[in-house]
């Protein structure tokens, strides 16, 4: 028999939900984000999906449409980006890290009606394939649920348990489970674990809000420096501007002008900061 996803209601305690996450790889947090914030969500963003071209092949999906890019494209994003819990649990999920995280990408994935399920995947393949060690968790994903996510519109299947197994392990849809639950909500995974978007047999779309963080001496798999213009970043609160990688990432890692913090070119010099290498 499959095991169920983990769930916690919105007042979750953050040190429970990184313990199951770490546990089983994957966790739902149920209604996480108001109606509110989902109708100005989808208010915002549905210009641009209607001007986002379909995928190029099936694995981004022939009728998937995903757009980056919407901390500026969706400016109500940053509540999502940065929700509290959200970002306790990344802290106190990822490892090892002894100094930043930072924002790995943002996008939303609306799958089309008649969209055949994604191939099994884990996201921490982008780093060109590398074998990390599996007692190292080096990224979180989440989807947000703007529409209720169920199985039959493609709600993303999930293999629970997968993250501590081999790259080898050959895993098929009869493995996973979907990732259902109500509009509002969020399911966290590692980069380790197994998943990939459902097939969709519905009549509407299925659309969520993936946004993955990565520790803070990996490459992003968004270019968040040219995603943005600097008058954009600057204009962004200062944890968004820091998770968007415009700290150092580590000691020496990512500075400017010989040691310089780069959060010192968004405060226009204020030499205060030019040694930000504390944990956040």
């Amino acid at each position: 028999m499959l095991r169920p996803i983990v769930r916690f209601q919105a007042d979750a305690i953050a040190a429970d939900v990184s313990a199951a996450l770490l546990a089983h790889g994957v966790v739902i947090i149920e209604r996480l984000a108001d109606p509110a914030l989902c109708d100005r969500l989808a208010t915002e963003l549905q210009p641009w999906l209607d001007a986002t071209p379909v995928g190029a092949d099936s694995f981004s999906g022939r009728n998937t449409r995903r757009t980056g890019a919407l901390l500026a494209r969706c400016p109500s994003s940053v509540a999502v980006v940065a929700h509290p819990l959200v970002l306790e649990v990344v802290n106190a999920t990822l490892w090892p890290k002894k100094t930043t995280y930072q924002l790995h990408l943002t996008q939303s994935i609306a799958i089309g009606p008649g969209s055949d399920a994604q191939m099994l995947h884990r996201d921490h393949w982008c780093f060109d394939m590398f074998p990390f060690p599996r007692d190292i968790d080096v990224e979180v994903s989440t989807i947000w649920a703007l529409n209720d996510f169920v199985e039959a519109n493609g709600a993303t299947r999930v293999v629970p348990d997968s993250h501590r197994t081999p790259d080898s392990e050959p895993y098929t849809a009869a493995d996973t489970v979907p990732a259902e639950m109500p509009r509002g909500s969020v399911v966290l995974y590692l980069g380790s674990t197994v998943h990939g978007g459902g097939a969709n047999t519905s009549t509407a779309s299925r659309i969520g809000i993936n946004v993955d963080y990565v520790l803070g001496w990996l490459r992003q798999e968004e270019n968040q420096y040219l995603s943005y213009t600097l008058d954009e970043v600057k204009q962004f609160p200062e944890h968004i501007q820091r998770l968007l990688g415009y700290e150092v990432g580590a000691y020496a890692l990512g500075y400017i002008d010989g040691g310089r913090s780069p959060m010192t070119l968004l405060r226009q010099g204020d030499p205060g900061d030019a040694q930000s290498f504390a944990p956040r």
